[in-house]
């Protein structure tokens, strides 16, 4: 059964914004990575068919497949693991979530699903409003 990794974009306003970044990310790096200090330890479970879900703004908001675990020495002499996901963003049914570090698993059961073609996750609305439907349980 796949495992997956959920991580904060800090400082992402929304779905746009973390696609702008993520491709000016890939034009500097050459390839879609973000990068943690510690390997993760269920590395093969991760791989098999494993994504990596973005927290924005207190929501878990979107989904990435996960690519490969490569570990580095940064410039600075630090040990690293690059960490590749696919380009391709899966929008999730949004799910509030509280601020935590680095990144955690998030089970199969636990991950929200996919959302459906056509559902609007209140993007295009005012952000407070959008809010606010998401607090109440309607979007």
């Amino acid at each position: 059964m796949a495992l997956h990794l959920i991580k904060m974009a800090v400082g992402v306003a929304d779905l746009a914004e973390l696609r702008k970044l993520q491709k000016l990310r890939r034009q500097q790096r050459g390839k879609s990575v973000f990068f943690t200090r510690n390997m993760p330890k269920r590395v093969e479970e991760l791989l098999d068919g494993g994504s990596i879900y973005w927290v924005i703004k207190r929501q878990i908001a979107v989904r990435q497949r996960l690519k490969s675990f490569t570990p580095i020495v940064s410039k600075d002499g630090e040990k690293r693991v690059a960490i590749e996901y696919a380009m391709q963003l899966v929008p999730v049914m949004p799910r509030p979530c509280r601020p935590f570090q680095g990144w955690r698993y998030l089970t199969t059961t636990d991950a929200p699903k996919d959302r459906p073609a056509g559902v609007d996750s209140g993007e295009h609305l005012p952000s407070k409003l959008a809010k606010e439907l998401r607090e109440l349980g309607l979007l």
